[in-house]
């Protein structure tokens, strides 16, 4: 018998699709064969040979995270494709796009092929390689786009460092035109944040650490908004953090350029003030910036001016982590709680629905990506994410599959998660597993 898998009486949400409603989805060979209101009995239905009941919880297309690290090749330690992917399916991501900050960093046709390789022995969840713009994300000369497109980069970035040279990024933003590529771009002048651990301002001066200025972000993105017109390239805003930096974005789509950006939920549930406890946790790039700054990328969100919700999942050891505030590195995790964590910052407080959450989280990334995921649509992929929104629970970082723990979470207590994450139509992980017959 051929393998059917019947998801039951969900409630499917796949806004790439505007669907909205009560109905069973069916899966047969790793793909969507139908979406339909329950009919027992019928046809097809009946020769199921495994039912998910998902009553009560929402059926969505996979989720999708176009930011995370990995660490690996070179920090194996901190995070393997391996340890990550498990992170992401855990946290209900059947996709996940990493960042080419490695050792050595991502940046040749090989090193591509490297990740695709890695992640299909992991066999868990899709990971895209993001190739670097520049040869060892020196900022200096133009990485081989082209090759690395060939192998399937889906993007490019040198995240951790911004591209400094206008010239450089405009040479970046050309070329990337020709493959239909975005070029993801970590906002930040070197020379303006230069020392900074946290956001500049008075919390900073109280506490006696230097500070990062909000002006820092944002004047790169006025640059690169003024190359992106002139090359009617695709630029997308990696985490996004200030008020000044939402603006810029907005003005840049009422302008006609093809501008995105994306956010992190710490930078939409914490302020600089956490940082007063100089617990590293807290240490991020960009930093948690002022409730002003908070406030207006939840306002960038309600009104589409950022399209994605992101982790900037960034694994870091914990010895590392133990450094004093200004000798720890920055980043913190985040795959396996994102979910309850966007749930808490935007859906609890009515600032959006769950089809809107879905939808920054699905459809949106794939297409900033060029992936054909993030869709129900019938004959794709079956990545399907189920979620029980009113599941309460409280993050143990003791229990992340992730091999770091450096998050600053840990005992919150949330509500909305992930119960099974399927990849192809497979089930890769599942909170009842006595559900799946």
């Amino acid at each position: 018998m051929t393998d059917r898998l019947l998801i039951k009486s969900g409630r499917v949400i796949d806004p790439s699709q505007g669907i909205d409603k009560i109905a069973d989805v069916l899966i047969e060979k790793g793909r969507i064969v139908s979406i339909e209101p329950q009919e027992p009995g019928s046809g097809s239905k009946s020769q199921a040979t495994r039912q998910i009941d998902a009553s009560g919880k929402i059926v969505c297309p996979g989720l999708i995270d176009m930011h995370v690290h990995l660490r690996e090749p070179g920090h194996e330690d901190e995070e393997t494709i391996a340890s990550g992917a498990a992170a992401a399916v855990a946290g209900g991501f059947t996709s996940i796009a990493c960042m080419p900050n490695t050792e050595p960093a991502i940046d040749t046709e090989a090193m591509i092929e490297f990740v695709y390789r890695q992640a299909a022995r992991a066999g868990l969840c899709n990971v895209y390689p993001i190739g670097a713009i520049t040869k060892g994300r020196e900022g200096k000369e133009l990485a081989e786009m082209g090759q690395m497109v060939r192998a399937g980069a889906v993007g490019f970035s040198d995240d951790g460092c911004g591209v400094a040279n206008p010239a450089v990024m405009f040479r970046a933003l050309q070329y990337a035109t020709m493959f239909n590529r975005a070029i993801i771009q970590h906002c930040e002048d070197a020379d303006m944040a230069a020392g900074g651990v946290m956001n500049a301002g008075f919390t900073a001066t109280r506490i006696g650490l230097p500070g990062i200025p909000a002006i820092a972000e944002e004047m790169m993105i006025q640059r690169d908004l003024s190359l992106a017109a002139e090359t009617r390239a695709r630029y997308h805003v990696a985490h996004l953090s200030t008020a000044g930096s939402v603006q810029l974005v907005r003005e840049g789509k009422q302008r006609g350029i093809a501008v995105t950006a994306e956010v992190c939920p710490h930078h939409l549930l914490l302020t600089e003030e956490a940082c007063a406890t100089y617990d590293t946790n807290y240490k991020m790039n960009p930093p948690l910036r002022s409730r002003a700054d908070v406030d207006a990328c939840i306002a960038g969100v309600v009104d589409g001016t950022i399209d994605c919700l992101v982790t900037d999942h960034a694994p870091h050891g914990e010895e590392e982590k133990e450094l004093d505030f200004q000798s720890a590195p920055f980043g913190i995790i985040g795959l396996e709680i994102a979910l309850g964590l966007f749930a808490k910052a935007l859906i609890e407080p009515g600032h959006v629905d769950w089809p809107r959450l879905i939808a920054m989280l699905t459809i949106n990334p794939a297409r900033v990506l060029q992936l054909d995921k993030g869709t129900l649509r019938l004959g794709t992929d079956a990545d399907v994410t189920i979620i029980d929104p009113a599941m309460n629970w409280t993050v143990k970082v003791g229990e992340f599959r992730s091999k770091s723990r450096n998050c600053p979470f840990d005992g919150w207590k949330l509500s909305g998660r992930a119960t099974h994450t399927i990849v192809a139509g497979v089930v890769r992980f599942s909170l009842e597993p006595a559900a799946v017959a």
